[in-house]
């Protein structure tokens, strides 16, 4: 039978989730400083923009120019507060808690990044707001316990606004207790400088592979719901970098993915076609 004690779960520390080693990032605009600024005043950020622009690797960057440890959470239609906040388990004859991400952010004095936050539930959402205004608590109330977060703690969410609905939208009561920051596809020559650094390629290389994707990217609305991303560019690159000629890798990295549409999978090996 298990006894009535239990014990928080304290084996992971800080040095655990700190990201080692400077992850690749090239600026577009003022976000660096902006993320800045928002961490000095403790305050919550929200990045918006679509698939695989770089969002996620600008989190990993800053935090590890913030020297912070990271906490990622995927966020999904399943997760629950207890996914975010901890739960007891039963070890041997005894109760044990465990933190989840967030808790163990907020008493870190981690970042706590929850991605593709306008996934996860609405009755889970909820939990993040008292420490999205100037209280900066967590309510533990499987432990009875009212959490204030380290001095050091900050939570930023992303999501996609192309994929907003009326089921998958952010609630205007949680969207303002965020900063935001925009986010777009980069520019053409940072797009070929993270290509030639991502996947080794030439520079004529990543510029053709950047071209096709503007071009792509202007049949979003016209058939096609969403642009390829400078992920799905990336990929076609670090490809070609291993031996794989250009279109067949343009043909599994970008046609494939993006749609299952015959007439726009034509009307982008055309495009292909006609830029390489």
């Amino acid at each position: 039978m298990a006894s009535d004690t239990d014990t928080r779960d304290t084996a992971a520390t800080s040095d655990d989730f700190q990201i080692r080693s400077e992850p690749f990032y090239l600026p577009t605009g003022k976000e660096v400083e902006l993320f800045e600024a928002a961490y000095a005043a403790r305050l919550p950020v929200l990045l918006k923009g679509p698939t695989g622009c770089g969002k996620t690797r600008f989190v990993e960057h800053m935090a590890w120019r913030l020297r912070r440890a990271l906490f990622t959470v995927a966020c999904h239609e399943d997760l629950s507060a207890t996914d975010l906040v901890g739960r007891f388990l039963l070890e041997g004859e005894t109760t044990v808690w465990h933190d989840g991400p967030l808790t163990r952010s907020v008493r870190l004095g981690a970042i706590c990044y929850l991605d593709e936050v306008v996934e996860a539930r609405k009755d889970t959402i909820v939990v993040i707001h008292p420490l999205t205004d100037d209280r900066r608590v967590l309510p533990v109330e499987k432990r009875g316990e009212l959490l204030r977060a380290d001095d050091d703690f900050m939570l930023v969410a992303s999501y996609n606004p192309g994929y907003q609905s009326i089921l998958k939208d952010l609630k205007q009561s949680t969207r303002q207790r965020f900063v935001a920051l925009e986010f777009t596809y980069p520019p053409v020559e940072v797009e070929v400088s993270v290509l030639q650094f991502e996947a080794g390629v030439d520079e004529s290389t990543a510029r053709d592979l950047v071209t096709i994707g503007q071009k792509v990217r202007n049949l979003k609305g016209h058939g096609l719901e969403e642009g390829v991303s400078t992920r799905l560019l990336v990929y076609a690159a670090q490809l070609v970098a291993r031996g794989i000629d250009p279109v067949t890798a343009c043909e599994v990295a970008i046609i494939g993915p993006i749609t299952d549409d015959h007439e726009l999978q034509r009307s982008i090996r055309e495009i292909v076609t006609t830029v390489i």
